[in-house]
């Protein structure tokens, strides 16, 4: 049954909003919620003047039965008609983000507490929750190597440990489907395979050199040599950007790769399919040094006078250059 309303009053309801569209409300519409308290929960936000007219409204115009759920972005300066449309054609609130490869926790944390999303520490307390780690089956520290990067939606309410626990998931998945096998069959365990993968992720600018530099850390792990990384030496110091100090590579952490004969403990960030890949299949060659051009690709070397010879052209160093792979 349509109740009557005086056509003046319904006109001035669909033409004009409530407010200036300074009032911004984020709404839920769940699979299943009536319109009508959907409509309740718009007035007492102020974001429509009358719950009852939308409702008619709505249903006047058929789209009751075709609203999706989903979360919404509403303000008080919206008409009815606008906000019905935007439900109607599914347009949800969504706040991207986006975890680059390579990244890790520590960047990750610092790019949400930027946007205004989460604070830095909460978000780094979810990374080393030992209940969700526990949970997801994950034997180290944190969840460090195993947030998958890519773009995620994070919705109102979300609290860290849900959105680790999703980007958990997440990696989780790719690696059950695309990884573990083979890695079984390589005899080579997931955290290792990961650290590695982190590693090279954080070493190569271009994408080709991703399987030779994976090769240069293997192949100086079968020598039992140390494998000098750069990036290891800062890994929870202070953010990578491609150059280290002398105090850096001198100062002992338990990831610092110029003073720890072996792999770090675990993965220094959290790496992409293609340095993955890399360290699954690396490239057959017989290099043991490499070191910047500058442009960001890198001179191969098998020696280490042909590697002190690379370092004196691309970094103008003396031939006692740190003798890793970086």
């Amino acid at each position: 049954m349509v109740t009557l309303v005086p056509i003046t009053r319904f006109s001035r309801f669909l033409l004009f909003p409530p407010g200036n569209g300074k009032r911004v409300e984020i709404v839920e519409l769940g699979k299943g919620r009536p319109l009508k308290a959907l409509a309740a929960d718009l007035e007492a936000r102020r974001v429509l003047s009358s719950a009852r007219l939308f409702t008619l409204y709505a249903r006047l115009k058929g789209g009751d039965a075709k609203l999706k759920a989903g979360y919404y972005q509403f303000d008080d300066g919206m008409r009815p008609g606008q906000i019905l449309a935007k439900m109607i054609s599914g347009d949800i609130y969504q706040r991207i983000f986006a975890l680059p490869e390579g990244y890790s926790s520590y960047q990750v944390a610092e790019m949400l507490e930027k946007r205004g999303i989460f604070g830095r520490d909460k978000f780094l307390a979810a990374c080393h929750d030992q209940a969700l780690l526990k949970e997801m089956g994950i034997d180290a520290a944190s969840a460090e190597g195993y947030l998958f990067p890519g773009s995620y939606n994070i919705l109102p309410g979300q609290t860290e440990l849900e959105v680790v626990r999703g980007m958990v998931q997440r990696q989780k998945a790719y690696l059950k489907e695309s990884v573990d096998g083979r890695a079984r069959a390589r005899g080579v365990p997931v955290q290792k395979l990961l650290t590695l993968a982190s590693m090279v992720e954080k070493e190569a600018v271009l994408p080709a050199e991703k399987p030779v530099i994976a090769a240069v850390f293997q192949n100086r792990l079968q020598l039992g040599m140390r494998l000098q990384s750069d990036p290891t030496a800062l890994y929870g110091v202070r953010a990578f950007a491609g150059k280290v100090r002398r105090e850096d590579i001198l100062k002992p952490t338990p990831y610092n790769t110029y003073l720890i004969p072996a792999l770090p403990p675990g993965p220094i960030g959290n790496p992409g399919k293609d340095a993955i890949e890399a360290v699954l299949n690396p490239a057959a060659v017989p290099y043991l040094y490499f070191v910047g051009r500058g442009d960001g690709s890198h001179q191969f070397s098998k020696d280490l006078a042909s590697h002190n010879e690379a370092v004196r052209k691309y970094l103008k160093a003396p031939a006692t250059a740190p003798q890793g792979g970086s």
